[in-house]
């Protein structure tokens, strides 16, 4: 960690990592942080695989104060919802990886565009559970081909757990796209990363990314936190990420705390 560089942008991962244990919202000292970073010149992004409208909910007292970093960095957006940078899938291997999870009995498909989440739902529940508990904008298709604008990322959503598909996934796919745990039970399929969102985010500002402060708790974070330079891991981290040498945090909000306490 390059300790002499100023933090300019603090991002920070949501579930697992902001959303902890049983949580489902923000912690309001979170929220009173933002607006302290911004006075002192420091801006916040949330970081995650999640769509733009969900995370925009989730953040509802704060969504014109804070960056975007959405899709694990398929597409960033700036405090207005202005696109910063976008990262799609070629189309056709992104239609290949849908038809191959549409052929999967128990796998449902989520595709994503910039603002809406495409479903071919074989159960009506699915779409329950995309539009109430992930709170994404839902569009229903027939078939992947309906989609017309780029597609940023397929994922597939595994009842049954989606850790013992990963590696098959990625003997067939990894040359083409990046196959991420999204939480226990979604296999996410795209070419961006936090890194490519987190370096996006930078170059629109005009920042380095050593000066990013930058907090996560799983796989699809170390990307994020290899390329910054105040990078910190969840003390709730498996075994094998803590062995990666990062510096360990209870919570980002103690961290920033102690940011903020320093300048």
């Amino acid at each position: 960690m390059d300790k002499n560089s100023s933090v300019r942008l603090v991002a920070s991962d949501i579930d697992g990592t902001l959303l902890r244990g049983e949580s489902k919202t923000i912690s309001d000292q979170l929220f009173e942080q933002v607006y302290r970073l911004k006075e002192q010149g420091i801006r916040f992004c949330a970081a995650s695989g999640r769509q733009h409208k969900s995370l925009r909910g989730l953040f509802e007292p704060v969504e014109k104060d804070i960056l975007f970093l959405c899709e694990n960095g398929a597409i960033c957006f700036d405090e207005k919802g202005n696109v910063l940078s976008k990262t799609p899938v070629d189309r056709e291997t992104a239609l290949g990886i849908a038809h191959e999870i549409l052929e999967v009995p128990q796998f449902e498909v989520l595709i994503s565009g910039a603002e809406t989440s495409y479903l071919i739902p074989k159960s009506h529940d699915f779409i329950d559970h995309i539009r109430y508990f992930v709170g994404n904008h839902v569009t229903l298709i027939d078939r992947p081909e309906d989609i017309r604008e780029d597609i940023l990322k397929v994922s597939a959503y595994c009842p049954d757990g989606a850790l013992q598909y990963q590696q098959p996934w990625r003997e067939k796919w990894g040359k083409k796209v990046q196959i991420a745990l999204g939480g226990s039970l979604w296999l996410d399929c795209g070419v961006a990363s936090k890194r490519e969102g987190i370096n996006g985010i930078c170059a629109a500002l005009g920042i380095s990314p050593k000066e990013v402060m930058a907090f996560g708790d799983n796989y699809n974070d170390l990307p994020m936190l290899e390329t910054i330079g105040h990078p910190y891991l969840m003390e709730s981290a498996s075994d094998e990420l803590k062995g990666r040498g990062f510096p360990l945090a209870p919570s980002p909000e103690a961290v920033i705390e102690k940011l903020l306490s320093e300048r």
